[in-house]
């Protein structure tokens, strides 16, 4: 994965084999258009959000420790299910319930990743969609799902301060999130301000 910051909030890059070069060239150098195979829905979640006079918020994460792994940390979210989830937003709360037992509001679109790996999408590519919202409720004794029931490592619940020290100071993934967080983090709250529509 590249650890180079995009240029807006949509990057397609390439996971395959760790380089960060991007898609192979169709013609005249533009990038081929490949087929979505797989979507998921990730929160960037707010346990209060920045304002100014009450510091800078926390973002909630989950730290993933794996066995013979160093630990990274990822925003809560997954895939989202066919036959099960009628939209990208239903899949993000269904998440959000599973592996935080928690309650969001405020789902505002906010950053889309796209991702080139052949081994998980052969022939295609995974979009990933980042909604900024906030925190309603959190009771980690209500997860439940294959993360809970039949885990491979560990998943702790994390609070991270929304500052740019405390985004770069653990390897949040992906790297293009990471970037896009740092590189805005007096716009992002602003996504939940009260008058945006």
């Amino acid at each position: 994965m590249s650890d180079a910051p995009s240029e807006g909030p949509h990057r397609t890059h390439d996971e395959s084999d760790g380089t960060g070069e991007s898609i192979e060239p169709g013609e005249r150098g533009v990038p081929r258009e490949l087929p979505v195979i797989k979507r998921t829905a990730r929160a960037i979640l707010f346990d209060e959000a920045p304002h100014p006079g009450r510091g800078p918020g926390h973002l909630i994460v989950i730290k993933r420790t794996k066995p013979g792994e160093a630990p990274y940390w990822i925003t809560p979210g997954g895939g989202v299910e066919p036959g099960v989830d009628r939209s990208v937003v239903e899949a993000l709360h269904r998440e959000v319930d599973e592996e935080l037992g928690a309650k969001v509001t405020d789902v505002v679109p906010a950053f889309v990743d796209t991702v080139r790996n052949p081994r998980e999408t052969p022939g295609g590519v995974k979009v990933q969609h980042f909604f900024v919202c906030r925190l309603v409720t959190m009771e980690p004794g209500l997860r439940h799902g294959p993360e809970v029931e039949s885990p491979c490592g560990d998943y702790e619940i994390v609070r991270l301060p929304f500052t740019p020290e405390g985004l770069t100071r653990v390897n949040l993934v992906p790297p293009t999130l990471r970037s896009y967080l740092a590189a805005n983090i007096e716009g992002i709250p602003s996504l939940l301000a009260h008058d945006l529509g």
